[in-house]
């Protein structure tokens, strides 16, 4: 596995290595032990996988202080453009984020550490997104942030009025609006 840095410290993207030959491919998708080497100690708890169509977009999600969640992202059909916000007061890259394509045929993993909101937009006609979890969901915890934001100045590869949203995913505050956001000096794996 390689770890690709990103320009915000602790999100990183992981590339396998893959062996292929004339009868198909092999790679190891996860590795508890090479994770905890190569990025950091983390006890993923929850598998979670959602389809969705073209010009779906999901986010920006978070679970609040208490349940914080670090989040491993991966797709295994189809492309999705995954966002990761950094949403913790104080820190040097607050309010900026890291955009990435991932897709089946990349095999790429976006690794979102506690304390960032996520979302991602579906790019091609449908798409089949794998996350794991560090934390139970709690339903109690739920926090979000407008994935339109022109604070954050995400760059979406789908133009507002093409993009399909939840109800609740369209009535998330702005980060200036928000009080459900994180603290950069408070470690949130102690």
């Amino acid at each position: 596995m390689k770890v690709l840095a990103t320009q915000i410290e602790g999100v990183v993207v992981l590339e396998p290595e893959v062996f292929g030959d004339d009868r198909g491919y092999f790679f190891e998708s996860f590795s508890q032990r090479e994770f905890d080497a190569k990025v950091r100690p983390v006890r993923f708890v929850q598998d979670n996988e959602s389809m969705s169509q073209r010009g779906v977009v999901r986010g920006l999600h978070f679970q609040k202080e208490a349940h914080a969640q670090s989040k491993l992202v991966r797709v295994v059909e189809g492309t999705v453009w995954d966002v990761a916000v950094d949403i913790r007061r104080g820190s040097p890259t607050f309010g900026c984020h890291v955009a990435v394509e991932l897709s089946a045929q990349n095999r790429r993993q976006l690794f979102i550490p506690r304390g960032f909101a996520h979302g991602f937009a579906v790019l091609s006609d449908a798409a089949v997104v794998q996350y794991k979890c560090d934390a139970f969901y709690a339903p109690q915890a739920e926090g979000g942030l407008a994935w339109d934001d022109p604070m954050l100045g995400i760059e979406w590869p789908i133009a507002p009025e093409q993009a399909i949203l939840s109800p609740k995913d369209r009535r998330h505050p702005t980060l200036e609006a928000s009080d459900a956001l994180f603290d950069y000096n408070t470690d949130y794996y102690a």
